[in-house]
């Protein structure tokens, strides 16, 4: 049967990258409290593509993805990307696995278990030997805003927002650790349940912790600077403010390389 994607193009343009994309796949990842969760991601391979090649073969990539074996682990991602390379004949091997990755955390005083959603990335690149992978967690936090509390005789406004961490790193770290450094640097978690006397203690703390976003994304820029297992990082947090028709935003990006 003829191998059309396999005869040679004259155009003399090479791509950089061509795959597949939006293919959900069942995995697991690591999870510090379970020693795995189960969950599936939507999923996106690719590879470089010659200049002299008309086209990649699809199926490989489907082929690749299915003997990975559900578990997706910083050494199996690089794994998964040299059999791409291999299989495709290519010199650049590229994946990006986004999922929901879900913790139990306990209420401050009632000790209430429930349920949270964070969303989870890896995104893994392979250029000849060098192997690069950036995990990305975005967490749900609490702000309120000190100059509300400051101006305002009565309470101060407060509100859901969001970090989105980034991180590259030379030791593993676990995604349970990246939510908990988010918690500790806004003003106050986010629970899946809360009972009265819960509720009172989270409301509390926020009103005793104000941050504005700029405050936020400094006190995680703080802790991945210290941390020695991190070589790169990129923070942002945003506010959905609850009185202003706008979101807050604010970012940093370090390089410790």
């Amino acid at each position: 049967m003829k191998d059309v994607q396999g005869e040679r193009d004259s155009r003399n343009i090479s791509i950089d990258r061509v795959g597949i994309s939006d293919i959900s796949w069942p995995i697991q990842v690591l999870d510090r409290e379970n020693g795995t969760q189960e969950t599936v991601a939507d999923v996106s391979l690719s590879v470089l593509l010659l200049k002299d090649h008309r086209g990649t073969h699809m199926s490989r990539f489907i082929e690749v993805l299915a003997k990975q074996e559900k578990r997706v682990t910083l050494r199996n991602m690089e794994e998964t990307l040299t059999a791409l390379k291999e299989r495709l004949n290519a010199n650049e091997a590229h994946a990006e696995f986004n999922f929901p990755y879900f913790i139990t955390k306990k209420a401050p005083v009632s000790g209430a278990k429930g349920r949270l959603r964070y969303d989870v990335s890896f995104r893994a690149s392979l250029k000849e030997n060098d192997f690069d992978l950036v995990t990305e967690l975005i967490a749900p936090i609490q702000t309120l805003c000190p100059c509300s509390k400051e101006i305002s005789e009565f309470g101060a406004h407060n509100q859901r927002a969001h970090a989105k961490i980034e991180v590259r790193m030379k030791e593993w770290m676990w995604i349970e650790e990246l939510a908990e450094i988010a918690d500790s640097c806004g003003s106050a978690p986010i629970y899946s349940i809360l009972k009265r006397e819960d509720e009172k203690a989270v409301t509390e703390l926020a009103y005793a912790n104000p941050r504005f976003v700029e405050d936020v994304v400094r006190e995680l820029a703080i802790v991945f600077d210290k941390d020695i297992r991190v070589t790169w990082f990129r923070v942002s947090v945003t506010s959905h403010e609850s009185i202003h028709n706008h979101d807050a935003f604010a970012s940093v990006e370090r390089s410790k390389v």
